[in-house]
């Protein structure tokens, strides 16, 4: 008696089913021809919120991109529902390379790498000169994350009108950092958001600062809520009326062709991502005195060439002291 097959005229041949009706696996992957390109504007919980052409979409990655994650200011490939109506999710399939990436340890002893921003052409650090005081060695870390980077620095000094902005100046003017002064009553007139925005046209710019320096409010200024509304990114991104950084967030600049990343305010910038050789990069007008440094030299030893070329009066003290700093907390991190 036949026990298998429907067909008597099959052979009495037992196949077996597949109970979970899973494909073959392959190495091939799906080339998604008809994927549309887009760019990550913010991240938050495994969701991402992309821009397409005009209109917002909320997507997620794909399971064939692994582990790789995308970032802010990532250009993407997206498919699925593109309409960006309520409760769609599209899926993110490919991730374009990266011009470049800016990133970050939460402090020096920290071995994980946080990626902040990609793609971005220049690091905005924007820094009170009163209410909260200045601090020189955190602008100098964001200046060794960004030459690190590839990225030009600019430097914003806000509340002018509290306290000088000339000792801040005469430190870094030499180095041929761009700055842009402002006043608070700047923020309120639209002055200040005028003035820094010529150093943002035609590029995408990452802002940098701890809490309380100004940072959201520039940001603000740059782009007002009715730019926001035109490209939907309040209701999409937030779903309030104004946005708390809690994340970066990207934001299309107003009156100019560029964008404008705002990243939550940070306390400190570990450099435990860059190679401590290349720290001395940060500091150009330190570089030419190393070339008499010996071999191997770490510029924090007796015999360091950088002694005699900032008591010759080629580069603030201040400077060295700064460079120093950094390479011995590195330091410290290595030897623990």
């Amino acid at each position: 008696m036949r026990r298998y097959g429907k067909n008597p005229d099959e052979d009495d041949i037992r196949s077996r089913p597949n109970p979970k009706g899973n494909r073959p696996r392959t190495n091939i992957r799906p080339k998604h021809e008809d994927a549309a390109e887009g760019m990550v504007l913010t991240v938050d919980r495994g969701r991402l919120t992309c821009l397409v052409g005009e209109t917002v979409v909320l997507a997620m990655k794909a399971r064939e991109l692994g582990r790789k994650a995308a970032v802010v200011g990532d250009q993407v490939w997206i498919v699925g529902d593109l309409s960006g109506k309520k409760d769609t999710l599209a899926r993110i399939v490919r991730i374009e390379k990266r011009r470049s990436v800016l990133r970050r340890t939460a402090d020096d002893d920290d071995p994980y790498e946080r990626v902040i921003v990609a793609n971005a052409d220049q690091l905005a650090v924007v820094t009170a000169l009163a209410d909260p005081e200045p601090r020189p060695r955190l602008i100098d870390r964001c200046l060794v994350a960004a030459f690190d980077a590839g990225l030009e620095p600019l430097l914003i000094l806000t509340k002018s009108d509290l306290a000088s902005a000339d000792e801040l100046l005469d430190t870094y003017r030499p180095l041929g950092i761009r700055y842009v002064v402002t006043r608070r009553d700047e923020l309120e007139t639209g002055e200040a958001a005028d003035r820094v925005r010529e150093y943002l046209a035609g590029r995408m710019t990452a802002f940098v600062g701890h809490s309380g320096v100004g940072k959201t409010t520039l940001v603000n200024a740059l782009v007002p809520d009715d730019r926001r509304r035109t490209t939907g990114l309040v209701n999409a991104v937030t779903g309030r009326g104004r946005h708390t950084t809690t994340s970066a967030l990207a934001l299309p600049l107003e009156k100019a062709d560029g964008w404008v990343i705002d990243t939550p305010g940070i306390r400190s910038f570990g450099l435990n991502h860059v190679d401590p050789s290349r720290v001395i990069l940060a500091f150009p007008d330190l570089v030419p005195g190393t070339e008499n440094c010996p071999r191997g030299c770490g510029h924090d030893e007796p015999d360091c060439a950088l002694d005699a070329w900032v008591a010759e009066g080629h580069a603030d003290p201040s400077r060295l002291d700064s460079l120093r700093r950094l390479l011995s907390t590195r330091e410290r991190r290595e030897g623990d």
